[in-house]
């Protein structure tokens, strides 16, 4: 999904330092339960305690410890090894749901719809994957489908400007967001593009409307057939922990969500909200989200995020 990214190990020290604050509230609690003590069941409910406080969720906090108890009960551990062990199983639970968002060039475009409340990143994420394709050589359009935002119109309309990416604005605030994506689709399709970006707008106050108006836009673009759109994206913001795990429910009432893409990372406390989200939906988590840059935009790796949540190189 990415361009050819700066050196890998670059990305990882990011990603570690924008899970400080979550590694910080994890490892501490560990450190407090673990110095060389017999995994039993009083330091095991510890162990759920520690892992469900820090976002990972009850169902997947209760995996974790069943393979600690299955594996491991009743061994004397430090929390060194206790660190190691919980990677292993973080990383079991994450692996099957690290799968790269694939732009498959036969549907030229790619129709990739981007749904989510409005503050999480979506449009900025938008922009993001617009440069990346464009630095691999796609011919990339854009949708302002959030018609009634006019920060976001404008977002994408800079970032157009920036990456050479063809943007598609209403004409008028509040325009019909289903017929400014069909006509786009439409026309993307004759000038030969290769990816469709189509924002969306995220407000769930009025959560009908929102259910609506999304809707409509699958139903209309499914108008240029029954696959379209090729990719629906939600995107997350993981400074709301278990909030994004609500999100995932009210979107996916929604629309048929194909993947996840996880944002602010940087700035969270809560990075363990993916596992809880990997454990209870099972759905891709195609991207992570470390910073402002294109670069900072990167394919979710299993590996890599479990060590860095729990403090390990």
């Amino acid at each position: 999904m990415a361009v050819e990214p700066e050196e890998p190990r670059g990305f990882f020290a990011r990603l570690k330092a924008g899970l400080s604050r979550s590694t910080a509230k994890l490892t501490q609690s560990i450190t407090g339960v673990f110095t060389k003590r017999k995994l039993d069941d009083e330091a095991l409910e510890e162990l759920e305690e520690t892992l469900i406080s820090a976002d990972l969720g009850v169902a997947a906090s209760q995996r974790i410890v069943a393979g600690f108890r299955r594996t491991r009960f009743g061994r004397e551990a430090t929390d060194e090894e206790i660190k190691s062990a919980l990677a292993e199983e973080i990383a079991a639970i994450l692996t099957p749901v690290a799968q790269p968002l694939e732009i498959t060039p036969a549907h030229a475009p790619h129709v990739v719809l981007v749904v989510g409340v409005n503050g999480t990143g979506k449009t900025t994420t938008i922009a993001k994957l617009s440069e990346q394709y464009r630095a691999q050589g796609l011919k990339v359009w854009m949708v302002a489908g959030d018609t009634f935002r006019a920060a976001a119109v404008e977002q994408l309309q800079v970032w157009g400007e920036r990456t050479g990416a063809h943007v598609v604005a209403p004409a008028k605030h509040g325009a019909d967001a289903a017929g400014l994506a069909f006509d786009a689709l439409r026309d993307a399709r004759a000038a030969g593009a290769d990816v469709l970006l189509v924002d969306t707008a995220g407000r769930l106050h009025n959560k009908t409307a929102l259910m609506d108006e999304l809707r409509k836009v699958v139903r209309v673009l499914k108008r240029h057939g029954e696959a379209v759109p090729h990719s629906t994206l939600l995107v997350l913001d993981a400074t709301t922990g278990q909030n994004a795990v609500s999100q995932v429910r009210v979107f996916k009432e929604m629309v048929e969500v194909t993947g996840l893409v996880v944002t602010k990372l940087d700035g969270s406390a809560k990075g363990g909200v993916v596992v809880a989200l990997a454990q209870e939906f099972g759905l891709p988590v195609h991207a992570v989200g470390v910073g402002e840059k294109a670069a900072d935009l990167r394919p979710f790796e299993a590996r890599d995020f479990a060590r860095s949540l729990v403090g390990l190189d």
